[in-house]
């Protein structure tokens, strides 16, 4: 596995069989995207501002989009990110999600002043709350009633991550290409 820096225009064809599923975006904001364009159009706008924490996990280097790993600073605080991560369904259950995520956590932690790393999780992604678990987050609380979306009103489970947290060791973390 390795992961290599999002482009959206290269990747988003691949990436539209994620964005453009209703089953992988039942627990984003919005609902799936209708074609290639529109999800180009989505990926520029949620990480065009943070290229050097967007990643595409792929099997080989020059491989298919398999799925997104990124941080994103919120604005709050420049040391407090947000973690995202999606996952094309014909490849889970290898731990892409949980591997990749340990490996750009363990950059991001290096290259940046983050102390905090977050995840607003729906409460019915459950799988997605194992993986942050699994990478050692710890589940901080529900916000009740925090997002308006396709599905209606949702609660956000809020898990966290301190940069001075221990961060169980992640078997199999990919390479990470094209950034020093």
């Amino acid at each position: 596995m390795y992961l290599r820096p999002l482009d959206p225009v290269t990747d988003g064809p691949e990436l539209h069989a994620i964005f453009g599923d209703d089953d992988c975006c039942m627990w984003l904001p919005g609902p799936a995207t209708p074609d290639i364009e529109t999800t180009i159009t989505k990926l520029r706008d949620w990480y065009g501002g943070f290229a050097d924490t967007s990643w595409v996990a792929c099997e080989t280097p020059d491989g298919p989009a398999l799925g997104v790993i990124a941080f994103y600073n919120t604005g709050r605080d420049a040391d407090i990110w947000e973690a995202a991560c999606m996952i094309h369904p014909a490849a889970r259950g290898q731990s892409y999600a949980a591997r990749g995520l340990a490996a750009a956590m363990e950059d991001l932690f290096t290259k940046t002043t983050a102390r905090r790393i977050f995840a607003d999780i729906d409460p019915d992604n459950h799988a997605s709350q194992k993986t942050f678990e699994k990478l050692g987050f710890t589940r901080e609380g529900i916000l009740r009633g925090e997002w308006e979306t396709h599905i209606g009103i949702r609660d956000s489970v809020i898990y966290g991550l301190l940069r001075t947290d221990p961060r169980p060791d992640i078997p199999g973390k990919p390479e990470l290409l094209g950034r020093d």
